[in-house]
């Protein structure tokens, strides 16, 4: 068995696709890999998130989850469970949910296993294309509409939603370098966690 997992991350329903194509530790835990998707991706780690495969559900589990009425009994421990618990082969797809309110989905689907090369640290992003949308901006319906209005200077809302889209904002740059750095510090964080 191969020791890594090459992985395409695609935030459903973009269009143009928003997506990224990592490499990760096929041990990688649920928590690990949440945090992968969201310095990958561009998202803040401000909200709740869920994995979701072929009937498990993964994630967050806390004191009070047996208040919640949400099933947390059925609901798998992300800081415990590994990747290769519950993945088995190429093309098995995993779905990911970031923020129940704007309800980002994300469908990961494993594209190869690969041996481990010393060039990199991992884990790494490979490719991507186009910015996520801002956090809290109502979904995708409300990013392709905030888009919208930026293209028309004459809109009522034109200057409320300039002055609320984060500064330098461009739905169309994906920056690799960026992302790999911050992947390295977030790999340098989880090694530092693991010595404790």
């Amino acid at each position: 068995m191969k020791d890594l997992l090459q992985i395409k991350i695609s935030l459903d329903e973009s269009d143009p696709g928003i997506w990224r194509r990592v490499v990760v530790h096929r041990d990688t835990t649920f928590f690990e890999l949440h945090h992968i998707i969201q310095v990958s991706m561009g998202w803040q780690n401000y909200h709740m998130f869920e994995f979701s495969i072929e009937g498990y559900r993964i994630g967050m589990i806390y004191e009070d989850d047996e208040l919640d009425g949400y099933g947390a009994d059925k609901l798998m421990d992300s800081n415990i469970t590994k990747l290769s618990d519950v993945l088995s082969d190429i093309n098995d797809v995993v779905n990911y949910v970031y923020d129940f309110g704007d309800y980002w989905k994300h469908t990961l689907r494993i594209e190869a296993e690969l041996d481990t090369n010393n060039l990199f640290i991992y884990p790494v992003c490979l490719a991507g294309e186009m910015a996520c949308p801002p956090e809290d901006c109502g979904g995708l319906h409300g990013f392709y509409e905030n888009l919208k209005i930026l293209k028309d200077k004459k809109h009522p809302e034109y200057l409320d939603t300039k002055t609320w889209m984060p500064r330098g904002y461009d739905h169309q740059k994906f920056t690799l370098d960026k992302v790999n750095r911050q992947l390295l510090l977030l790999s340098q964080y989880i090694a530092k966690w693991l010595r404790g």
